[in-house]
């Protein structure tokens, strides 16, 4: 089970055990030469629909591997799923013909392939001869060079770190998955542009600006915010730009702090860096974590490959530690130690080293003939003469926000969630399923994940508050059965396992040694999926699944758009009571394929 592509639902096992009539019907007739024509015509027509199946299959994956090829990697991956889904909606027992079970397992295996590279390379050949494709031997051959991993050596890893955009080594690690990581535009790409009206310029002839510029001068020098700098006029005019036309940015600002705020005091602090310098995310990222600029620095604090390297922020085909959270702030408090080392505890020439480097810093002071951030600023670049402003407004604001007409601005909560060490490899779709979630939100919660599963080594990952000692018990049963062939179900009260099977076409026995033999469900169960040896996709369709009737409990898939309230008056039955049942609201709003228990009338 690998990214999006390889969810599995309780659905897939069903979908092999039905309409099997094809191959083992049973035919009734008073002649022998009538059976034996009725069987004849049967395999004929068995024989057909197998070879439309492949057949169907074929062109969505050939038409994958074009758009692959033209790196369209959404296109491809959409029909990649659909080349699957020809066999998973099909209505046929894939494991009852040889020629179709041996397609089947190509195909996800060859696609997992190239999903995810590793030394093992896809065999797009084989997999063509085996289905009868004939796909052009030159396309799979191009494809799989196109798929095969970056190489790791000294000279590879020498260029990433030098580069300040990432080069063909960036390049070659964004090829892993299907699913890209979602950006966010860097404030840093408007910070450089950015230029502060005549009105905004004012701060001798503006009467509040004035007795602002000598709060900030009082401020300073009874060292109420933690370290010292040299009050400048234009540290007024970003005030007097965030009090106007930047309003917006600054408010948005203040309040998704509180999301990360008491982390990067914590941080800081334990790396001896006064806390109120952590404000300075604020002006790199507005504490968005998956903001990208256009030098490809990432992150909450914004870090380019080279820099973020000497830090020890990995950048791998699955990780991309620049957009962790504790991580790089780790390193950004590190980086500015080593800057206000470097530059004898002068914080404004520590500010503009981080966003423009020691070199170009080093250059202004020796042109200036002096180590001061304001006799070098003419010799800084644009971006930089704005940034160390920028960052000393951000702070007088946010220590006394009622004295700068932001009082109204209320924190966001603190991002709360608990972090546990997974195994290697570990589908996110799992990880989701067994903490209550989506797979959405746990990307949400670890941004440093380049892809829908964990690296290929343990890992920390980041669930939902509260739910780490649950996770980590039902991991516990999983070295019984294979992960990557697993999902996770709620039971309801009541449930036996001749119920779960019923509905999930997995057999009791599986379904008990799964989950250390207990006697009966109770909570979150694994399932395993032993139907297909290899690796199981199966995506929801859009209109809901009628599960078997159970004793007690009957289950439904959700729609696009579904709520609680729509199943339940769908059903017949009172919203209240099936939120209840369920454990939600009944506004609460429900994925495609959400299995949802109603209790039988």
């Amino acid at each position: 089970m690998k990214s999006r592509l390889f969810k599995v639902f309780n659905t897939t096992a069903i979908l092999f055990f039905i309409s099997i009539s094809f191959v083992n019907g049973q035919i009734t007739s008073s002649s022998a030469s009538g059976r034996n024509n009725t069987r004849t015509q049967e395999v004929e027509q068995s024989q057909a629909r197998f070879n439309q199946i492949t057949n169907d299959a074929g062109k969505y994956f050939k038409q994958a591997l074009v758009s692959l090829q033209d790196n369209r990697r959404s296109s491809a991956r959409e029909d990649f799923d659909k080349s699957v889904e020809v066999f998973l909606l099909s209505g046929v027992n894939v494991q009852s013909n040889q020629k179709l079970r041996e397609c089947y397992s190509q195909l996800t295996e060859t696609i997992y392939r190239m999903e995810f590279p590793s030394k093992q390379q896809p065999n797009i050949r084989s997999l063509s001869a085996t289905c009868g494709w004939n796909i052009d031997n030159k396309l799979a051959d191009d494809i799989t060079k196109l798929v095969q991993p970056a190489q790791s050596n000294p000279a590879n890893n020498n260029a990433l770190t030098a580069s300040n955009t990432g080069g063909n080594q960036s390049d070659a690690l964004m090829q892993v998955g299907f699913t890209e990581q979602k950006f966010e535009a860097s404030p840093l790409d408007e910070l450089a542009k950015l230029e502060l009206t005549t009105e905004e310029q004012q701060v001798e002839t503006n009467p509040v600006a004035q007795q602002q510029y000598q709060y900030a001068v009082y401020a300073v020098s009874n060292k109420s915010l933690g370290f010292s700098f040299q009050v400048h006029p234009m540290i007024q005019q970003f005030v007097n730009y965030y009090q106007g036309r930047g309003r917006s940015t600054m408010e948005t600002g203040l309040y998704r702090s509180g999301m990360f705020m008491r982390m990067a005091r914590r941080i800081f602090r334990e790396e001896g860096i006064p806390e109120n310098v952590a404000w300075l995310g604020q002006v790199e990222s507005a504490w968005k974590p998956s903001a990208l600029s256009w030098a490809a620095a990432s992150g909450l604090w914004q870090f380019i490959p080279g820099t973020g390297a000497r830090y020890g922020l990995r950048r791998t085909a699955y990780v991309d530690e620049r957009n962790s959270f504790e991580k790089a702030t780790r390193a950004s408090a590190q980086y500015l130690k080593f800057l206000a080392n470097r530059y004898s505890g002068n914080w404004e020439l520590a500010m503009a080293a981080y966003n423009s480097g020691e070199g170009n810093v080093d250059r202004a002071i020796r042109r200036a003939g002096v180590a001061n951030f304001w006799v070098a600023y003419p010799y800084l670049p644009r971006e930089t003469r704005n940034y160390v402003p920028n960052i000393l407004a951000t702070i007088l604001i946010a220590n006394n926000p009622q004295q700068y007409g932001f009082g109204h601005v209320r924190p966001a909560p603190q991002l709360m969630y608990d972090q546990i060490r997974v195994p290697p490899s570990t589908n996110l779709s799992l990880l989701a399923q067994a903490s209550d979630t989506s797979t959405e939100y746990l990307r949400y919660l670890n941004p440093e994940l380049r892809t829908n599963m964990s690296p290929p080594e343990p890992y920390i990952i980041r669930v939902p508050a509260g739910k780490a000692n649950e996770v980590v018990a039902l991991f516990k049963k999983l070295p019984a059965v294979n992960r990557n062939m697993a999902s996770v179900t709620k039971t309801a009260v009541g449930e036996t396992w001749q119920n779960i099977s019923n509905r999930t076409g997995v057999p009791v026995e599986q379904l008990q040694a799964a989950n250390s033999g207990a006697n009966a469900p109770r909570g979150k169960i694994v399932v395993p999926n032993s139907n297909v040896k290899k690796i199981v996709y199966s995506r929801p369709t859009n209109a809901p699944i009628s599960m078997p009737q159970t004793s007690g409990v009957r289950v439904v898939k959700a729609k696009s758009g579904d709520t609680v309230a729509k199943i339940a008056a769908r059903e017949g039955v009172s919203a209240v009571e099936l939120a209840k049942y369920n454990g939600l609201l009944p506004t609460s709003n429900l994925s495609t394929g959400r299995e949802i228990k109603i209790p039988s009338r």
